[in-house]
């Protein structure tokens, strides 16, 4: 009797003894205030982020409307109807000329056709018109076909610049429209070119 009462006190000690050498798990609880302040701190990044998009929205609809408005302030109605009706002159659109019997664009023009792309960029919704002249020399038929290249070598070159083909048409009027009525040089110089015209703003 005395030996089974041992026997259940060492027992009883050991099972003691195992229970107290088990440490307990502390559980870390995170602080309520904490996970609300980094719930915080978030929220107000995302509404800050909504603002910039915002703004930066506002100030590209009013930079546009300021772009829209500089180009209606170039507009001015071609003396003359066009083959769409009323027709505008822009000083933004520049002419190009063009040596003698030719129809390649130099470099010092294509600067001047990199600035109109860069107008017409800015107003996506103008649609323009390229006119090809030639000077005086050479008969009729073969200074339309010269203008038309030279029109369309405008025209093919502000597509290469990203410029939408259906906002582009091309006319030739060859000699029959001079710039400068003269019949020298400087005269044809300045008729040997591409001028352009906007359709509908």
């Amino acid at each position: 009797m005395v030996r089974k009462s041992l026997c259940i006190a060492v027992i009883t000690l050991c099972f003691g003894l195992f229970l107290t050498g088990c440490p307990k798990k502390t559980m870390v609880k995170e602080e309520p205030s904490v996970r609300k302040s980094e719930e915080a701190a978030k929220l107000e990044a995302q509404q800050k982020e909504a603002r910039e998009r915002e703004l930066a929205r506002i100030k590209e609809e009013e930079a546009r409307k300021a772009r829209e408005k500089e180009f209606e302030k170039s507009l001015v109605a071609k003396k003359e109807p066009g083959i769409e009706g009323e027709v505008f002159e822009s000083k933004l659109l520049k002419d190009i000329y063009f040596d003698f019997d030719k129809y390649d664009i130099r470099p010092s023009d294509a600067e001047i056709l990199k600035e109109n792309a860069a107008a017409l960029k800015k107003n996506p919704n103008m649609k323009i018109q390229i006119e090809g002249h030639c000077d005086e020399r050479g008969t009729a038929e073969y200074n339309l076909a010269l203008g038309e290249r030279r029109a369309n070598s405008v025209k093919n070159y502000l597509i290469s610049l990203g410029i939408s083909p259906n906002r582009i048409s091309s006319i030739s009027y060859g000699k029959e429209k001079p710039l400068d009525p003269g019949h020298n040089e400087e005269a044809w110089a300045k008729n040997r070119r591409a001028h352009t015209i906007v359709l509908s703003k």
